[in-house]
């Protein structure tokens, strides 16, 4: 059950340094190909906590995992983007970094290169039930499905979230990595999930039906609400075994960069949620927060539209406090142990 308008929204995911690389034209192997490169904080679990923020939600919280030497910057600008971030700051791997190429003649098409860094060691350990007090919807990334540690933070938080009668949603954040983990063991390790928010693609291979209709009706038997993303097509609302609604994507006039679209999506739909809207408007709220994040590069709320991309006013990165060697006073660690930006102990920093 919700608890009241102002409850709080508990976020659990990735956080991590996005380089985007916009270029016009084919890549040119062997040789230079020119491009418009930023470093922009992203990550799927931070994108959606932002999201939510920028979206209206009044408390919004995130609890990720990040590396010592861009711990501050991240910090800082979850804190102003309207996030209370809670990160575990590990001094033995660096916050996860993904390299995103933007074909901006191709639809800007995105291809990934990921090192997950810090990423896949959030696990049970960081977790402690007391991140649920005041909290009325947790929202797990999918992300963290796909290794044994993140395995271990879903069952901890779910626990701790069904004991409360906290309602949790997913979303499955990758195809590629669904068909490596496998379509039966995702959907038994999300069992008991209230909501489950795919993209087309996703549901595709979940359920093995070419047509998105008929994922989504097949997937809303297991979870009591299905929202499938389609993007230029905009979302179906699925729930007892059919599908209820269909909800029109917004106009876009010019599609700059698709990162992160389904992250605005999910982050304006929960936050509609908690404001009291009903499912159809909240669906409303999500396509209209994913056009507006195509229309802009980088996978979070632009600053100066109430959120912040970490960028100036131009589109530079910040070039006073830039990604490496950020250090600051809210940043605690040591040589043993890991420590959180919220001032709280943190777990041993070993292998997961």
């Amino acid at each position: 059950m919700d608890r009241g308008v102002n409850a709080a929204l508990l976020v659990l995911g990735e956080v991590i340094t996005d380089i985007v690389a916009r270029h016009t034209a084919p890549l040119a192997p062997g040789t230079d190909t020119a491009a418009v490169i930023r470093t922009v904080p992203g990550g799927a679990g931070a994108n959606v906590a932002c999201w939510a923020a920028h979206r209206g939600a009044p408390d919004v919280r995130l609890l990720g995992r990040v590396g010592a030497t861009t711990a501050a910057w991240h910090q800082r600008l979850l804190t102003a983007a309207g996030v209370r971030p809670h990160l575990v700051v590990d001094p033995h791997a660096p916050t996860g970094t993904v390299i995103s190429l933007v074909d901006a003649g191709a639809g800007a098409e995105r291809t990934f290169l990921t090192d997950s860094g810090t990423a896949p060691r959030l696990g049970a350990a960081d977790w402690t039930d007391a991140f649920l007090d005041g909290v009325a919807r947790l929202h797990l990334s999918g992300y963290l499905f796909f290794t044994p540690s993140g395995r271990g933070m879903v069952d901890a938080a779910k626990s701790s979230a069904r004991a409360r009668g906290v309602l949790v949603s997913v979303d499955p954040a990758s195809a590629g990595f669904l068909g490596d983990l496998g379509a039966d063991r995702f959907l038994a390790l999300a069992d008991g999930v209230d909501i489950l928010l795919p993209s087309e693609g996703e549901a595709r291979r979940l359920t093995g039906r070419t047509d998105a209709e008929g994922a989504a009706a097949q997937l809303s038997r297991d979870f009591p609400l299905v929202v499938v993303k389609r993007g230029a097509r905009g979302a179906l609302v699925a729930r007892d075994g059919a599908v209820r609604a269909r909800v029109p994507a917004f106009p876009v006039a010019r599609t700059e960069d698709t990162t992160g679209a389904g992250d605005a999506f999910t982050g304006a739909f929960l936050a509609a949620l908690l404001r009291g809207s009903g499912i159809t408007d909240a669906v409303t709220e999500g396509c209209r927060a994913g056009a507006r994040a195509v229309s802009q590069v980088g996978a979070r709320p632009v600053r100066g539209t109430g959120g912040t991309q970490g960028v100036d006013g131009t589109g530079r990165a910040d070039r006073a406090q830039g990604v490496q060697g950020v250090q600051g006073p809210d940043v605690m660690r040591g040589p043993q142990g890991t420590h959180r930006t919220d001032g709280s102990r943190g777990t041993d920093g070993g292998p997961c």
